[in-house]
């Protein structure tokens, strides 16, 4: 029988699927054809059923998931180190918020840029980005190659990308009509938070989210003074605000949720809000432990995030992973609470699951979209080998994935990123990072 003839094949000594049974196979080959996954199975059997146009073929290899960055700030990467050891609200309004104001469209794209070459060299294939110059934002996608949710954020005072509010809304509108049917972005509605936005944006964006079927992404209950202020300008929490404005929904993937209440978490799982937990910023930012065990027993969506470099101060999610793991143990008390499996799951199928993608990633399975990452298993630190998902939240690194693969494309190969110029990047960086110290120092 002829073998049939299909676009990339990849083989390794394991294929973690992430599936419902978190199957595991050894030897194995993932097929791919037209972007999407069509067989997985032991290797010997699939070579003599499929001629690949091209086969990436790794002996120590670990085939897995794409990581989903469910909170990122892009263009960030070039405010990294700016700012450091400050409290949330003064980082934001005497640091980050002046230097922002002097923000444009190709700072912005050539930053984006930067961070998602560092996200597909650590492992991520999809990530959902708030901020300025949203358009730039996709068009680096575009560029990178790379799975994304982009969505310009607004709040109540004038942005340095459209300056009135009402041109926000125009923009917003562009990018809807832009982006619309693409096949690797899609645009959320993005209101910073409940301290930038009146009530009357919030629910004005929210009608907007609903007209377009798009994710209500914002940040929320992220420390002790949202919560604050939110209480001396409404008489209740950022949570219980949303809820009174009839925003509390199952489009809403609400980042941080630091300071949230049994009773809120309680609330927020039978609404179907998803969560971002982006716990390396929390330590940073000094802002807490999000409860995310008791979100996840509640029956809450949890995905994990970086958040921007301004505040991370990477984007790396195999790192945020082991931090995850780890700040729960510590805060519960308990080494099996967010146990390995838990806290892959979030990074990959509770990610997807939040962006209401879980149907096309976040696992491989016939018929998923075809992205994957391959790790090397033969080094020191990975070996001996007796769990390979035990490994990955607690032993593999970023810097440990040699090939990435977004919708059958290989976007990286033997640590080589395809689609960008990596050192034409870096230099640019650099001039850039000169000119923002400038502008620092005159404000």
């Amino acid at each position: 029988m002829a073998s049939q003839s299909v676009d990339l094949i990849v083989t390794g000594r394991y294929l973690l699927t992430m599936d419902a049974q978190a199957t595991v196979i050894e030897n194995a080959a993932l097929v791919i054809d037209q972007g999407k996954i069509i067989d997985l199975g032991k290797r010997e059997e699939l070579l003599l059923q499929y001629q690949a146009t091209r086969l990436l073929k790794e002996e120590h290899g670990l085939i897995m998931p794409g990581l989903v960055n469910v909170h990122t700030h892009a263009a960030m990467a070039c405010f990294r180190g700016l700012a450091d050891d400050l409290p949330l609200m003064e980082w934001l309004q005497d640091y980050i918020f002046p230097v922002e104001a002097a923000l444009t469209g190709n700072m912005v794209y050539t930053s984006s840029l930067l961070s998602m070459c560092e996200m597909i060299k650590s492992g991520t294939t999809s990530f959902c980005d708030m901020y300025l110059f949203a358009g730039e934002v996709g068009r680096a996608a575009e560029k990178a190659g790379m799975r994304s949710w982009i969505g310009e954020v607004l709040y109540d005072f004038p942005s340095p990308n459209y300056g009135d509010l009402e041109n926000g809304f125009i923009y917003t509108d562009e990018l809807l009509q832009q982006y619309s049917g693409h096949d690797l972005i899609t645009v959320t509605i993005d209101p910073h938070s409940v301290y930038t936005c009146s009530p009357d944006l919030l629910r004005r964006l929210g009608k907007l989210a609903e007209k377009n079927d798009a994710l209500y992404n914002i940040h929320l209950s992220e420390n002790d003074d949202e919560v604050r202020t939110c209480k001396e300008r409404y008489g209740c929490s950022p949570v219980e605000h949303l809820e009174k404005l009839g925003l509390l929904q199952g489009n809403v993937l609400a980042a941080h949720c630091v300071k949230v209440t049994p009773s809120e978490i309680a609330r927020m799982a039978e609404k179907g809000v998803a969560v971002a937990h982006c716990p390396e910023s929390n330590m940073k930012l000094a802002s807490g432990f999000a409860p995310v065990g008791d979100m996840i027993e509640n029956g809450l969506t949890v995905g994990i995030g970086t958040d921007g470099a301004a505040s991370n101060n990477d984007v790396d999610m195999f790192g945020e992973m082991n931090t995850v793991a780890k700040i729960h143990k510590m805060a519960r008390l308990d080494p099996t609470a967010m146990d390995a499996y838990t806290t892959l799951y979030a990074a990959t199928m509770g990610g997807a699951k939040a962006l209401h993608a879980d149907r096309a990633i976040g696992s491989l399975e016939k018929g998923k979209q075809a992205d994957c990452i391959i790790l090397d298993l033969n080094q020191p630190h990975l070996t001996p080998l007796y769990s390979p998902i035990s490994h990955l939240v607690y032993a593999a690194r970023g810097s440990d994935v040699l090939h990435s693969v977004i919708q059958g494309k290989v976007v990286m190969e033997n640590r080589k990123v395809q689609t960008l110029d990596e050192r034409e990047l870096l230099e640019k960086m650099q001039l850039m990072g000169r000119e923002i110290r400038k502008l620092r120092k005159a404000g």
